[in-house]
């Protein structure tokens, strides 16, 4: 992780806050139908040899409800007969039972280490759905949503090794050719683990691409092997298949061949050889300067130095490019400018188009330069971060409000996975190029807001919980924060018994479930259509948010949890439940 760009994540003010008071609970009763299963849910219990944490992770507590989010409340699951299901929701009152649009070929209860059967939607035709017993399918749907076009035709199918779940998978086009990445994970026995759980985690990243157009041939082109210590909380391809986030507990490496074990050992040897950097730069918050020390030789005619908007390109003589590459940031290219100083050294400026932001590093990816800090920078950092430090432990006790005592935390704030991280991958370096240190922003749970971006991701921020949208395609706002549900972060912690979590994708709500029975919905604020007082303070109240709660009638297990913006699907062993919580 050298060469990763150390990155945070900016929350958005105005999306906080911090006048919240509290959710109130409202008696008001929440439709809700149920749908008798004609099949049980194809649920496999965990085996004697499954006891680790990330095996319950990764297994025990999947969800078995899969929501296709091009379609919304279309959801389908898998029966004990191989059977794929699915319910499409037009209106509550006028419910179908659910109808088959596919049927495994294999016999499910065969395969005695077989996991889950697990799907992914990964565009609006394609499929890509795993039987849990190591063979993968791809599948052409045709336009779901609609039972007259919906047909589901397996066009390629290969055993891939040992069973495994679909994580994630993402249809694309490049180069005129019709591409599918998919995300297959694995928890598998770790011989050379003696102190630990004995078990490894493994995410395989598979390219499947069609070979001619027109031509029904997939064939997989790449397999790539990342490795840690532990299940991921959120693992997703990004919409061009150029690269990968993973947020964990413990970090990922790609497991390379033995050819490229050998190229990597060669460029490690020529790497040391050339300690020295190839160039210096430094930054203000206007401009960027590069220093490049010239060989003596080379003359102003021999310098070829191209600018744009968003790269830079510096050439000296016949040699292969010196600096070359994507800037971190944009830059107003028609005032950039460089001279040979006295020193016979090449400087180039460039000049910032967002003036004040500062750059983490000067090339995405570029680790052969070296940043030099100002020594007047260094102790402008230092002065801005002096009011975070003191050596007494409170410096200043008749302040209104004194520094905040660990020993006043409540048991729900305890999060004992402070080591998680956010870490970008790039499809072909197999290398990270951005990390965030999630510290004590607890993973709470993901949700597809729009089909055509990369899941979004909930965390805890305080006592919050805060939606962020990756946006792979826009390296200065990677990861955006786009909504807030008040005090959620907090809520969900005194909440022992809960499997899962979701919000709707319009963000009008957000909901947990218990292992049996119980469904808690938290309602954005809404304003009020009546006249409010707070007692204590005398003030009029404009708006309130609300805490609902629905009691399933069923003694089965939750299986499945998914939500639209309209409702809640909650799957059982044997029943499918559907809770009106917005009307359309």
């Amino acid at each position: 992780m050298a060469g990763a760009a150390h990155c945070s994540l900016q929350a958005k003010r105005l999306l906080l806050d911090p006048k919240f008071e509290g959710y109130k609970l409202s008696l008001e009763p929440l439709a809700c139908y149920q749908l008798g299963l004609d099949a049980a849910v194809a649920e496999v219990q965990l085996r004697d040899d499954q006891y680790t944490l990330d095996h319950m992770r990764a297994f025990g507590m999947y969800n078995y409800l899969h929501l296709d989010s091009w379609f919304q409340d279309n959801v389908y699951y898998v029966d004990q007969f191989g059977r794929v299901m699915n319910l499409s929701v037009t209106l509550d009152t006028a419910l179908q039972k659910p109808r088959e649009v596919f049927r495994l070929p294999t016999d499910l209860t065969a395969c005695d280490n077989r996991l889950c059967a697990s799907m992914h939607f990964s565009s609006s035709t394609w499929v890509t759905l795993s039987d849990g017993t190591g063979r993968l399918y791809l599948i052409k749907s045709g336009k779901r949503g609609s039972s007259a076009s919906e047909k589901w035709e397996i066009v390629f199918n290969e055993e891939l090794g040992s069973p495994f779940i679909i994580a994630h998978s993402v249809s694309f086009v490049k180069s005129d050719a019709h591409s599918l990445s998919v995300l297959l994970l694995r928890v598998e026995k770790d011989e050379l683990d003696t102190k630990g759980s004995g078990f490894h985690v493994t995410l395989e990243w598979v390219t499947i691409e069609g070979r001619k157009e027109g031509d029904h041939a997939y064939e997989i082109i790449k397999r790539r092997v990342l490795q840690g210590k532990s299940v991921p909380h959120y693992a997703a391809i990004e919409p061009s298949g150029d690269g990968l986030m993973i947020v964990s507990h413990k970090p990922f490496t790609f497991i390379q061949s033995e050819s490229d074990t050998l190229e990597e050992n060669d460029d490690a040897e020529i790497s040391n050889e050339k300690k020295d950097p190839l160039y210096y730069w430094q930054q203000t918050e206007d401009d960027v300067t590069i220093t490049v020390d010239l060989p003596q030789d080379i003359t102003k005619d021999d310098i070829k130095i191209h600018f744009s908007p968003d790269n830079i390109c510096v050439t000296l003589k016949d040699q292969p490019p010196l600096i070359e590459g994507k800037l971190y940031s944009s830059v107003d290219h028609e005032s950039c400018t460089w001279i040979i100083r006295e020193d016979k050294s090449l400087e180039i400026s460039l000049i910032k188009k967002n003036e004040g932001s500062r750059w983490p590093e000067l090339v995405l990816g570029d680790t052969r330069g070296q940043f030099i800090m100002d020594p007047s920078q260094c102790a402008e950092i230092a002065e801005s971060l002096m009011h975070l430090t003191s050596e007494v432990m409170n410096p200043n006790p008749e302040k209104e409000n004194p520094p905040c005592n660990a020993q006043e935390l409540e048991e729900c704030d305890a999060f004992l996975e402070d080591g998680a991280s956010l870490c970008r991958f790039d499809g072909d370096t197999l290398k990270v190029t951005h990390v965030i240190n999630l510290g004590s922003n607890q993973y709470l749970f993901s949700v597809v807001v729009n089909p055509r971006e990369m899941p979004c991701f909930c965390l805890r921020h305080d006592v919050d919980a805060l939606l962020w949208q990756p946006h792979s395609d826009q390296p200065e706002n990677m990861w955006e924060h786009i909504a807030t549900f008040n005090a959620l972060g907090y809520v969900q912690a005194s909440k022992q018994d809960k499997k899962f979590m979701a919000c709707a994708p319009d963000y009008s709500y957000a909901a947990l479930c218990e292992c049996m029975r119980r469904v808690f919905i938290y309602r954005q604020p809404t304003p009020l259509a009546t006249v409010l007082y707070n007692r204590k303070e005398g003030r009029q109240v404009g708006q309130v948010a609300k805490q609902l709660v629905a009691t399933l009638e069923a003694n089965d297990p939750i299986l499945g949890f998914q939500a639209t913006s309209e409702r809640l699907f909650v799957l059982t062993t044997k029943t499918l439940f559907l809770i009106k919580v917005n009307s359309g």
